[in-house]
């Protein structure tokens, strides 16, 4: 192959690489702008909602607001909690759930996606605290 060629098929890639970089920070930062939005006005308030029920049912559980997530942890146990944050590692942010839950010495995570920012419901994340609050509270 010429020379020629194979530097104009590179300066393309790179080209193509820095356009695709400059539109995923775009959306990356549309989204944290919904994400933040919703985090204030949706998403804390119902995680304080839930911890009032469950403190009422002598499930001990606290809400934390670190930068740009959200986090219901057990006041018993500092590696059992629940919590949503923004995922901007992929090509299309997505709202995450993580939870992690100890068993004796075994500490058990997992990440769901919940959907995107800027479609994102009260009841999608209400189903997604309910959901992973059940192994929490059948003991």
């Amino acid at each position: 192959m010429e020379v020629s060629a194979v530097r104009k098929r590179v300066l393309q890639t790179i080209e193509q690489a820095r356009r695709h970089a400059a539109g995923r920070r775009e959306r990356n930062d549309e989204a944290t702008r919904a994400f933040d939005r919703m985090l204030s006005g949706v998403v804390i308030p119902l995680f304080r909602q839930v911890a009032g029920v469950l403190r009422a049912e002598q499930h001990l559980f606290t809400v934390f607001t670190p930068s740009g997530s959200v986090r219901l942890s057990s006041d018993r146990n500092a590696e059992d909690f629940v919590e949503l944050f923004l995922d901007t590692s992929g090509d299309t942010p997505s709202v995450t759930g993580h939870t992690s839950r100890s068993r004796g010495r075994r500490v058990i995570e997992s990440e769901l996606p919940i959907g995107t920012p800027d479609a994102l419901t009260e009841a999608d994340v209400l189903e997604f605290l309910l959901k992973a609050l059940e192994a929490f509270v059948e003991r």
